[in-house]
C-alpha cells in the first residue's frame, strides 16, 4: 500500500523489492490511494505486478480507508506492506480492522511535526519497521520510538553495475551540472538557483538542467528569470534517468531533507562526482574529497564555493566520479540487496508474524485470488 502512483520517490524501488519477495514464493498486489502522475504505474506494469489506483484524492481519509477495506477484504493477504505516511496510518487502521498484520515502510529522515506525532502514537500498530537507509532507521528510532527488535533496515537502491556511465570533465565546451528529483521545495532548487547567480562571476562556463515535474515548476522558472540563469534548463520528466545522468559533469542535491535519495545514488553509480546537502543517507554515501562534496541545507553560499572549486578543476571530477561509483557498487549491489531482503523476511518469521520459522517457506506469503489478479 502507497500513496500514490507518481514517478520516482517510494515508488522507483517497488520492482526490485517485489522480485526478491517473489523468489522468496511471495505474490505481491500494489493498491494506492490517489493516482498522482500515475509515471510509477509502466514500470510495475513491466515486471507483471498488479496495481490497483484508488480514484480519490490526497486528502479524502475515510473515503480512502473504506477503499482499502474493501479490496482487502477480496484479496485476503497475509501481510500487509505499507508505504509514506498517509499509506501507513490508513493501513495500520485497516490491518487492525481485519486482524492483519502490518509492516511498513519509513523513507523519510524527516516529517512534519503533525505526522511525526501520529506515526510515534501509532507505531505499535505495525509489527515491523523497515528504513529504506540506516539514516532513516536511526531517525525512526530516535523520533519514533520503534526499538530495535521491531526495527529493520532494507537501503531501498539497488545498483546496476550496466548502469550507463558519464565522463565527467573529459567533453569539449560547458561543463554540465545536473539534478533529478520532484520540482518540490523540500528539494531545495530555489538555493541551487541562487548559487548559480552567483557563480556566473567566477567566469566559468556552465549550464545546469534541473529534471522533474512537481508543484514548484512555475515558480522556480519565476525565480531563474529574475535572476537572468539563461544557462539554466528545467527539462521535465525523464523516463530513463541513467541517459539523463550520463550526459553530465556533475551531480547536485540540495535537498532540505531526503531519507535515502535514489537519484544521488544513480548519480554516484553512473560515476558524477555529488555535490549534496549533509542530510539523511547522503551525509553518509558522499565523503567530502573522495566522492563529492557536503554542504548544509539552504546554504547557497556555501554551495557556490564547492561547486566552483570543483568547475575550476576538470580532471578532479572523473577521479571523484571513479570512486564514487566504486563505492556505491559495493556498498549497493544486487547481493547485498538481496540478502537485506531476505534479513527483512526472516525477522518476520522470527517475530511470528509470518507462518513459518526455520527459513523462507515456498508457499506465497501474500496469495491474491487469481481473479483479482487476471483483473488488475
Amino acid at each position: 500500500m502507497i500513496n500514490s502512483m507518481e514517478g520516482g520517490g517510494a515508488s522507483a524501488p517497488i520492482a526490485a523489492i517485489a522480485e526478491v519477495l517473489r523468489r522468496c514464493g511471495a505474490e505481491i498486489q500494489v493498491l494506492a490511494l490517489c493516482w498522482r502522475d500515475g509515471r510509477g504505474i509502466p514500470a510495475l506494469h513491466a515486471a507483471g505486478i498488479p496495481v490497483e489506483v484508488r480514484d480519490g484524492a490526497e486528502a479524502d481519509h475515510g473515503s480512502a480507508l473504506k477503499w482499502l477495506l474493501a479490496r482487502l477484504r477480496a484479496i485476503r493477504p497475509a501481510l500487509i506492506w505499507t508505504s509514506l505516511t498517509r499509506a501507513t496510518l490508513l493501513g495500520q487502521l485497516a490491518g487492525r480492522r481485519l486482524g492483519l498484520p502490518v509492516v511498513s515502510w519509513q523513507h523519510a529522515a524527516y516529517l512534519k511535526p503533525a505526522n511525526r506525532h501520529l506515526l510515534r502514537a501509532s507505531h505499535g500498530l505495525s509489527a515491523l519497521w523497515v528504513a529504506d537507509s540506516d539514516a532513516v532507521a536511526d531517525f525512526t528510532a530516535e523520533k519514533l520510538g520503534v526499538t530495535p527488535d521491531r526495527l529493520i533496515s532494507w537501503p531501498i537502491f539497488r545498483a546496476d553495475a550496466s548502469a550507463a556511465p558519464a565522463s565527467p570533465g573529459t567533453r569539449q565546451g560547458r561543463l554540465r551540472i545536473g539534478s533529478l528529483g520532484r520540482l518540490h521545495m523540500v528539494k531545495g532548487y530555489d538555493t541551487l538557483l541562487l548559487a548559480a547567480s552567483s557563480l556566473r562571476a567566477l567566469d566559468i562556463d556552465f549550464e545546469i538542467e534541473i529534471a522533474g515535474e512537481g508543484q514548484e515548476r512555475i515558480a522556480l522558472q519565476a525565480q531563474a528569470s529574475a535572476l537572468g540563469l539563461d544557462m539554466v534548463r528545467f527539462s521535465g520528466f525523464h523516463a530513463d534517468p541513467q541517459t539523463f545522468l550520463a550526459g553530465l559533469d556533475i551531480y547536485v542535491q540540495p535537498s532540505r531533507s531526503e531519507g535515502f535519495c535514489i537519484a544521488a545514488h544513480e548519480a554516484m553509480q553512473a560515476g558524477l562526482p555529488v555535490i549534496a546537502s549533509a542530510v539523511g543517507e547522503l551525509a553518509r554515501s558522499v565523503q567530502p574529497g573522495i566522492t563529492g562534496e557536503l554542504v548544509p541545507p539552504g546554504q547557497p553560499d556555501i554551495l557556490v564555493i564547492k561547486l566552483g572549486l570543483l568547475l575550476d578543476d576538470p580532471a578532479r571530477l572523473a577521479r571523484l566520479g571513479s570512486e564514487a561509483r566504486r563505492q556505491t557498487l559495493a556498498r549497493f549491489g544486487p547481493d547485498r540487496f538481496e540478502a537485506a531482503g531476505g534479513a527483512v523476511l526472516e525477522r518476520l518469521f522470527s517475530l511470528g508474524v509470518l507462518p513459518a520459522a526455520g527459513g523462507v517457506r515456498a508457499a506465497p506469503l501474500f496469495p491474491v485470488p487469481e481473479a483479482t489478479m487476471s483483473s488488475a
